[in-house]
């Protein structure tokens, strides 16, 4: 009886174990990107283009803000994580939009959100009182081009560009996010 449960146990471990392997790769298959372009994503390296609709259905492009230190935030409405540190962002944006930095004047924030549903997006907007209005989606969720481009597998994920369009930090939040626009300023 003990070989038979010790059997049946082995055999569900690796049921569960080769069930897992094909899930994650097939999840990874969805938002995986091409080794040429995670190259691009270095710090120092130039932020690729974002060029995307916002909830009014206009066209929003991150190259628009060049001059101004920007924030690229990957979020989204039932993202708990992301609906916690919004707080944090807005609070920071308030304190920094109008600075002068060493290679930037002004801090904006550019979110993109990985939601599907618009209502839910413009509702955690509202909710969440992000002020800014840099505000864009293609309701893809994980399949979201900007967050392809930028190979964003988990949410909440931060790119800071500089003036000049570099990213010059990843994933910053709270505190480390103040801590390094303190640091920027002239």
């Amino acid at each position: 009886m003990k070989k038979l449960s010790l059997i049946i146990g082995s055999f569900s471990l690796l049921l569960t174990a080769a069930v897992l392997t094909s899930a994650q790769s097939n999840y990874s298959d969805t938002i995986a990107e091409p080794a040429e372009q995670m190259s691009t994503l270095n710090i120092g390296a130039q932020a690729p283009e974002i060029a995307m609709r916002d909830p009014q259905g206009n066209i929003r492009k991150l190259s628009d803000l060049k001059g101004k230190i920007v924030l690229i935030d990957f979020w989204a409405s039932w993202c708990r994580p992301c609906r916690i540190e919004n707080p944090n962002v807005v609070r920071t944006y308030r304190q920094y939009k109008d600075a002068a930095f060493k290679n930037g004047d002004g801090f904006e924030v550019f979110s993109v959100s990985l939601d599907r549903d618009k209502s839910a997006w413009e509702n955690g907007i509202a909710q969440d009182k992000l002020v800014w209005k840099n505000h864009v989606s293609d309701l893809q969720f994980w399949r979201n081009t900007a967050a392809r481009t930028y190979n964003v597998n988990s949410i909440p994920a931060t790119f800071l560009i500089d003036g000049d369009g570099i990213i010059i930090k990843r994933n910053l939040r709270g505190k480390a996010l103040e801590n390094t626009l303190a640091s920027l300023k002239r």
